[in-house]
């Protein structure tokens, strides 16, 4: 798995490299959303305000917040708003965080529990100035939903624990998530200019290693489409996914989010990502979730009971 036994093509567009003078293209009907305006939602936001809880779906400006919290699902972010990367595709502030919260978890499980959540998907920012990466957070934070909500099943997003021991992962899969989702985000080659504080092949390890300390934990990880990558690029990477024993596969367009993030190199057709869908189920993968509106948490509780069911199918 090692990156010197593996010669992968960079996945790059090879006619439609990002330049200022690239105009940005026009988004199309099939991307286009309406704003959140239901009583739910604004239930949903309220217990944010109130449980002092920082939401993806806020601070990325998913387009899909007005249905999600309508239906009281959203997704947590520990560990503060403020993330020590700076990847440009993210929303998301950079800059030098404050001190973990010891109270975060307790009102994160507070929440999950006054949502009457079935299903909880659990992220957060990058925190390379904490010696573990925060994996000890995120650890307390599973315990504590578990202990007051014990029937509701949780999936993490985790960052990539790039600067600490190897050992800290196993902190958080002893925590027994019932989903661990490290996203791989884009094709190798575009991640100098996209991710340039990660790492490919370490973030492909770290799914595999979830594997290798908990054989049963289902894995799961996305990328983007439309950043300046091409078919081959993408089916690489599934291959890639596969090899490290991956289980659910998510494919949603890129949206820019301000003119100083990465260009949206074109919009991804929905028959394009119909097409991807059925090439990632023929590669093995248990579940398969790819539109253009596709993000890592949305419709996560339902496309969970859909995973479990083709796990015991697949044992049959």
């Amino acid at each position: 798995m090692a990156s010197r036994d593996l010669k992968i093509p960079s996945g790059r567009h090879p006619e439609k490299a990002h330049r200022p003078d690239n105009a940005q293209p026009k988004k199309p009907d099939w991307i286009r959303v309406k704003a959140p305006t239901s009583d739910g939602y604004r239930k949903t936001r309220d217990i944010m305000r109130e449980h002092r809880l920082v939401t993806v779906c806020e601070e990325a400006g998913c387009p899909n917040v007005g249905e999600c919290w309508s239906q009281g699902h959203a997704t947590m972010m520990i560990m503060g708003e403020i993330c020590t990367r700076g990847c440009t595709f993210c929303n998301v502030a950079t800059g030098r965080p404050d001190a973990l919260d010891v109270f975060e978890p307790g009102r994160v499980a507070d929440a999950v529990k006054k949502l009457g959540l079935s299903h909880v998907v659990i992220t957060s920012v990058d925190r390379d100035d904490v010696a573990d990466g925060g994996a000890e957070h995120f650890a307390q934070t599973i315990r504590a939903v578990r202990r007051q909500s014990p029937g509701t099943t949780i999936e993490i997003l985790t960052p990539d624990f790039l600067k600490c021991a190897p050992d800290v992962l196993e902190v958080v899969v002893a925590a027994k998530p019932d989903v661990f989702n490290h996203n791989l985000e884009t094709v190798p080659g575009l991640y100098p200019e996209v991710r340039p504080g990660a790492r490919y092949f370490h973030s492909l390890r770290l799914l595999q290693r979830v594997k290798e300390i908990d054989p049963s934990m289902f894995t799961k990880s996305g990328i983007m489409v439309g950043l300046g990558e091409d078919r081959q690029g993408v089916l690489q990477v599934m291959d890639d996914m596969r090899a490290a024993d991956v289980d659910f596969l998510t494919i949603g367009q890129y949206l820019q989010p301000t003119p100083k993030h990465h260009r949206v190199d074109r919009f991804v057709t929905p028959d394009e990502f119909a097409s991807y869908e059925k090439a990632a189920y023929g590669k093995g993968f248990l579940m398969v979730s790819a539109t253009p509106l596709t993000r890592s948490s949305y419709h996560a509780g339902d496309d969970f009971a859909r995973l479990r069911a083709a796990r015991e199918a697949a044992l049959a």
